[in-house]
């Protein structure tokens, strides 16, 4: 197939890209810098320059496509209080993919599944609540998954960490603010799970899910269903010599900063739907075992956050 994917040189999208080519298609990826560009030309795709905000671009390039892979979300908005305007952009993207791609075209996005539900392991039949922290991105997966059965969409809820060398995201985070700090901190009695998965094996989920999931499906990419948060903070205390110790309620916010809304969230979930639906098993190492490789201590790497 011929595959457009935004967000194309992020920290998922330079996964799927190898991933899409490895197995025959041919991957146009949007490219907003030059250092993007450069990129994705790397990786053996071709460019589409603009930004996601570009709705004609995004028009024109899935008209020239069989399926889109839409990663693109603008987190620079989102994370400086503006999550709102970063949904509301992002159902334009959508729209405007939807409105170029062909009949019988495949289009996925991806969502979140940290804060779906609550009082047990998430399935791909939750809904998020309407207060749910899960819920802020449900008006994308409603977008998408409308424009069902004129083209064969599919959402792939991420775990909050999608793991592996390179990674900036949430697991620096606490390493740095354990690092910083002198301690590897837990909520509470860091009983909260959250799910992981390797970037390799969340790359080629995408992948699946533009070759042979069902129009409307809504996918989850979870390997590690739900490991508690005191393990991570056991592993990280114990990479940096630092004493590992639970982080009172009342002062979580003030110690994990931004981090500390997301930390309280008990989130475990399942895949047994995604894996009948898709084939997709997850062969990538879990994240604690991410972890005892040591890359994430590396000084010189850290958070974007």
């Amino acid at each position: 197939m011929r595959v457009f994917v935004s967000g194309a040189s992020g920290w998922i999208g330079s996964a799927v890209v190898p991933e899409l080519l490895a197995v025959g298609h041919t991957v146009a990826g949007l490219a907003r810098s030059d250092a993007s560009a450069a990129a994705v030309e790397a990786a053996g795709a071709t460019t589409v320059r603009g930004d996601v905000t570009d709705l004609d671009v995004l028009r024109s390039a899935a008209a020239a496509s069989d399926a889109v892979v839409h990663l693109a979300f603008r987190h620079d908005i989102a994370f400086s209080g503006g999550f709102a305007d970063a949904v509301a952009s992002d159902q334009a993207a959508i729209t405007a993919l939807g409105e170029g791609l062909p009949d019988g075209g495949a289009l996925t996005i991806a969502g979140g599944i940290l804060g779906l539900a609550s009082g047990g392991p998430a399935t791909e039949c939750d809904v998020p609540a309407a207060t749910s922290m899960a819920a802020g991105r449900q008006a994308s997966a409603t977008a998408v998954l409308a424009l069902a059965p004129r083209l064969r969409t599919s959402v792939v809820r991420l775990s909050p960490t999608v793991h592996g060398d390179g990674d900036a995201g949430f697991v620096p985070t606490l390493v740095d603010i354990a690092r910083r700090r002198g301690v590897s901190g837990y909520p509470g009695d860091g009983s909260a799970r959250w799910t992981a998965v390797a970037r390799e094996d969340a790359a080629r989920l995408f992948r699946l899910a533009i070759e042979v999931a069902p129009a409307g499906s809504v996918l989850h990419g979870v390997a590690d269903e739900g490991i508690p948060l005191r393990e991570i903070a056991e592993v990280i205390g114990r990479h940096l010599d630092v004493p590992v110790e639970s982080v009172p309620r009342e002062r979580v916010d003030e110690h994990f900063g931004f981090l500390g809304g997301f930390l309280g969230l008990d989130s475990p979930a399942t895949n047994a739907i995604t894996r009948e639906l898709t084939g997709w098993v997850p062969t990538g190492p879990g994240l604690l075992e991410d972890l005892e490789k040591g890359h994430y201590f590396d000084p010189r790497k850290g958070s974007k956050y």
